[in-house]
């Protein structure tokens, strides 16, 4: 993937090296990311959540980088990386906003290391990369790529960017008011998760948003390589509920979806890649999705 073609985001927060800061109470969003990280890196969810609940106590703010350390980490190659896709999803949907007469406020993307505060509450790196509607930031300890390649089967530049676009098209989701509705169903005691849940068609929907912004940057920059599309969908498919509930525990239970199954996870980012429309991705109007 020749991701240097792309512009480089400013958007970027460096939190690495730095520790969390102090922020507020254990929301569900990170209860639901503790379940989800329990079922990526075979960990209790109960642990992870002892964790989090560990860390909102005395925790120290966050000391600022020195000059030279904002260099070392501006020159970093892993930065770069990130903040070209970050820089290109801002582009892309920039322009697609701008198509429906809407206004495309960016997010902010937190590089962190090990745990992070933000306004869903404390997180561990064991949660992997999550979206937060609270503060409207993109939270990513890098480590997880790596464990994404070592243990889930997936892997490669354009898979990393795969993931980033996914949690793009969470903020995206939020612009549109389709996590509010989400969160209201939830709010009103809906049961939200299951193999048909708007849980699952909230994430197949990210999924689907990932395969636009990858259609229009492709078109834009011609950066993909030979194997750069099966490295994507080879890790959808590591992180279909289904894949990730049998390696953690043997069996699948569709009642606990909340993300779909890595063939639902892979047909809803193929359809977003292949037709490149924003209108294609409505999974909610779908009777089976």
């Amino acid at each position: 993937m020749k991701w240097q073609r792309a512009r480089q985001s400013q958007n970027i927060e460096d939190r690495r090296g730095r520790g969390p800061a102090k922020a507020g109470g254990l929301g569900i969003g990170a209860i639901l990311l503790a379940i989800i990280g329990g079922w990526v890196f075979g960990i209790d969810p109960a642990q992870i959540l002892g964790v989090l609940g560990g860390m909102q106590g005395g925790q120290q703010t966050q000391a600022p980088a020195s000059p030279e350390e904002e260099a070392a980490r501006a020159n970093d190659p892993r930065r770069q990386f990130v903040a070209a896709i970050l820089g290109e999803t801002e582009d892309v949907w920039g322009t697609i906003f701008t198509q429906i007469d809407r206004q495309y406020p960016a997010p902010t993307l937190v590089l962190f290391e090990g745990a992070v505060a933000s306004a869903c509450g404390q997180a561990s790196s064991a949660v992997g990369p999550f979206y937060c509607p609270g503060d409207r930031q993109v939270y990513i300890d890098l480590s997880f790529f790596q464990e994404m390649q070592r243990r889930l089967g997936g892997g490669g530049d354009f898979a990393e960017a795969y993931v980033i676009a996914h949690e793009v098209g969470h903020h995206v989701q939020t612009l549109t008011g389709v996590s509010k509705l989400v969160n209201d169903a939830r709010r009103r005691g809906e049961n939200v998760e299951g193999d048909d849940g708007l849980l699952v068609r909230q994430e197949l929907q990210a999924d689907c948003y990932s395969g636009v912004w990858a259609h229009h940057a492709q078109a834009r920059h011609s950066w993909l390589e030979e194997g750069d599309i099966e490295e994507a969908l080879n890790t959808a498919s590591a992180i279909g509920d289904d894949a990730l509930q049998k390696q953690s525990s043997g069996r699948v239970v569709p009642d606990a979806f909340t993300h779909g199954t890595a063939q639902q996870r892979v047909r809803w980012f193929t359809q977003g890649f292949r037709s490149g429309r924003f209108d294609s991705c409505d999974t909610f109007a779908v009777a089976n999705p």
